[in-house]
């Protein structure tokens, strides 16, 4: 069974692989002429073998999540600008997902939100292409003597760096 499902998985990523680089209208246009078809031969056959499998099983659960799913699990044939998969977000939340265990002794229940708007910030940064070295230097640095006014200037996704001021 699993075998037949690669197959139709290796299809969608092959059609992933061609249109990386495109447009996202032509993205769009091509998931629509050949991703549909795929899709629409992979929930059939799930339909089919969901009738094979005993009613409560992992296997029945796991098909039954997908099918009532199927929409959103689809929804990128018809928007260009949506991957087909959330592994890019899946890759930047693992290091947090795997400390986790870490942080449940962080020291109190206030240390441990401090950490976590530390690693959210700190986080954030990385998204936005900054080193996050950089970042929280020089907004510890600029912190104390910023414009609460203008404190929306120092958050990840508006921050320059402070120019160095030469004599």
């Amino acid at each position: 069974m699993g075998e037949r499902a690669l197959k139709f998985f290796g299809e969608l990523y092959d059609i992933e692989r061609e249109v990386r680089d495109i447009t996202p209208d032509e993205r769009r246009r091509i998931r629509q002429e050949r991703s549909a078809k795929v899709a629409q031969a992979l929930q059939q056959w799930l339909q089919q073998q969901r009738a094979l499998v005993p009613e409560g099983s992992a296997t029945a659960k796991a098909i039954d999540y997908s099918l009532r799913r199927w929409d959103a699990l689809t929804r990128f044939i018809d928007d260009g600008d949506l991957p087909a998969d959330n592994n890019w977000v899946e890759n930047q939340i693992r290091p947090i997902a795997l400390g986790r265990s870490n942080w449940l002794f962080a020291g109190s229940l206030r240390a441990g939100q401090r950490a976590a708007a530390v690693m959210s910030l700190l986080h954030s940064a990385k998204l936005n292409g900054h080193d996050p070295y950089a970042y929280l230097k020089d907004v510890l640095t600029r912190l104390p003597t910023q414009p609460a006014g203008r404190i929306e200037e120092l958050l990840p996704h508006r921050w320059q760096p402070a120019v160095a001021i030469r004599p």
